[in-house]
């Protein structure tokens, strides 16, 4: 047939990237794989179907004209995963060190406008030096070009970025609009200025790793949702995450038969919550028992510690989790938690994920650091969040539960549907301690120095006796029901149940202000 030796020998071409030594020195290390290896290696065998593979870049200036080379840098298609549609972009760094240029822009939109019409998630591996400086402000514009549509993609589709290589300038801001980054440790980058700009700038001298590698941006900066050893390791966590959410914001949340029983009872967390509320424990021990399972799969596990965050799955439903973390700052909501939590509560309620918030927290962390940086602010995008959310939300109290904080994390007063306690909850304004200090400090003040502890520990256990629990709070109907720990999950999973069929909706708007 006419034209097939054609058809072959441009097919090989586009194959070779940008020349064999080039791909070689990519794979050279053992942990890092061409841009072509990536996508077959996340999707299902044989599943790929590739798209504008013979583009290449209309670009007159600087001796750029002849240097043409098919793909023009970037693998672009749609495949599965397991079995489920998906799109997929792959910058090539052996092709003029994978920079975007407008041919290479406009795959990457045409890439993504699919996973719009189709309803599936999209994917982005980005290994790219960069705006290809030959071409100007048109590869500006292909950068905002992609910028517009994750923007008005966010919410509709799942936008998941690989961070493979290295990532500068104005290339970060796809990723940071996205709703999950995974970054490989040691080879990922990503910064809007690099050392020696900002060397010359500021004088401050750091090294790319420290400034923007994968640990800096998942324990210091909060970018980064996921550490991986290498690129492989990093496919597979795209590959676990998507198994735990939708295809697109009309899709019903993923259900996986897990063998676990509904019925199962929790013996290990009867005693698990110390009576006093100073002793720290690990609010992690709770997730994973109540889990099918065992399993969490937590998500920037090391940035705001004081809060966890990730997903579980329920008698087979995937849920979003939220839990104060008592081992971090005594589990306070300070800056970088609220914004950690208020980020992935806003995902989970744009994608239908039912929420499970676990509560022990003794309010916001003081400060001057903390108010000077904002914490009103920030804490209220977690209120606003969990206020704006719509989808099936539970939430237990394990211990403490004070002041704002109490309505903050998924409150009844905030539309939580179904809220639990532990009988020894406590549920108040503040701590005993505290609120004797205030309430009673000229009566205590009043009495000889030798009769003032006494009398400050009578009025403490009175205090408690009266609000250092949840019966005030379940009398007023604001617990629905005070459990035994042991039936955590049973308790949990009947809440979830009968929530299933939950319809609300928002007052109609074109959207609402965020306190960002």
């Amino acid at each position: 047939m006419k034209g097939m030796d054609e058809l072959h020998q441009k097919r090989l071409e586009a194959l070779a990237a940008g020349g064999r030594d080039r791909l070689d020195k990519q794979r050279a290390g053992g942990t890092r794989l061409t841009a072509r290896e990536r996508v077959l290696a996340l999707l299902d065998p044989d599943s790929f179907v590739e798209l504008d593979t013979f583009v290449t870049h209309n670009a007159q200036s600087f001796g750029i004209a002849e240097q043409k080379i098919l793909g023009d840098g970037v693998i672009t298609g749609f495949g599965t995963i397991a079995g489920r549609n998906v799109c997929i972009f792959s910058q090539d760094f052996t092709v003029f060190g994978g920079s975007l240029a407008a041919a290479h822009a406009k795959k990457i939109v045409k890439i993504m406008e699919h996973a719009e019409h189709v309803g599936c998630p999209i994917i982005g591996i980005n290994d790219s030096g960069g705006a290809r400086i030959h071409e100007g402000v048109e590869s500006l514009g292909g950068y905002a070009d992609i910028f517009l549509k994750n923007t008005l993609l966010s919410g509709v589709v799942p936008q998941i970025s690989l961070v493979m290589g290295p990532c500068a300038g104005g290339a970060v801001y796809s990723p940071a609009i996205t709703d999950f980054i995974f970054m490989v440790d040691r080879t990922s980058h990503m910064f809007i200025t690099g050392p020696e700009v900002i060397k010359q700038v500021t004088r401050e001298e750091i090294d790319k790793e420290s400034l923007g590698g994968a640990h800096a941006h998942e324990s210091l900066s909060g970018v980064c949702h996921k550490v991986c050893s290498s690129d492989h390791d990093a496919l597979e966590q795209v590959k676990t995450l998507l198994s735990f959410i939708p295809q697109n914001n009309l899709d019903r949340t993923p259900r996986q038969s897990s063998g676990d029983t509904r019925a199962r009872v929790n013996h290990c967390l009867q005693g698990l919550v110390p009576d006093e509320p100073n002793k720290p424990y690990d609010i992690k021990t709770i997730i994973t028992e109540v889990a099918d399972n065992h399993w969490f799969y937590e998500l920037q596990e090391n940035f705001a510690q004081n809060i966890v965050t990730g997903f579980i799955r329920l008698d087979g439903q995937s849920v979003g989790v939220v839990a104060n973390q008592p081992m971090a700052l005594a589990g306070c909501l300070d800056i970088d938690a609220s914004t950690k939590a208020a980020r992935f509560v806003r995902f989970c309620d744009a994608f239908s994920i039912p929420l499970l918030t676990l509560v022990d927290v003794p309010g916001f962390l003081p400060g001057i650091e903390q108010e000077h940086g904002g914490i009103i602010r920030h804490g209220a995008k977690l209120l606003y969040a969990f206020a704006e959310s719509t989808v099936p939300k539970v939430t237990l109290i394990t211990r403490k539960a004070y002041g704002g904080a109490y309505d903050v994390m998924a409150s009844k007063h905030i539309r939580a549907d179904i809220n639990l306690s532990y009988p020894g909850a406590e549920i108040a304004v503040m701590g005993a301690e505290g609120a004797v200090q205030i309430l009673f400090r000229k009566e205590i003040d009043s009495l000889p120095h030798h009769a003032r502890d006494q009398k400050r520990l009578e009025l403490i256990d009175s205090y408690k006796q009266q609000f250092s629990n949840p019966w005030e709070a379940a009398r007023l109907g604001f617990i629905d029901a005070v459990i035994e720990p042991k039936d955590t999950r049973q308790e949990i999973i009947k809440a979830f149940s009968f929530l299933e069929g939950k319809v609300q909706s928002n007052p109609k708007k074109k959207h609402g202000n965020i306190p960002l």
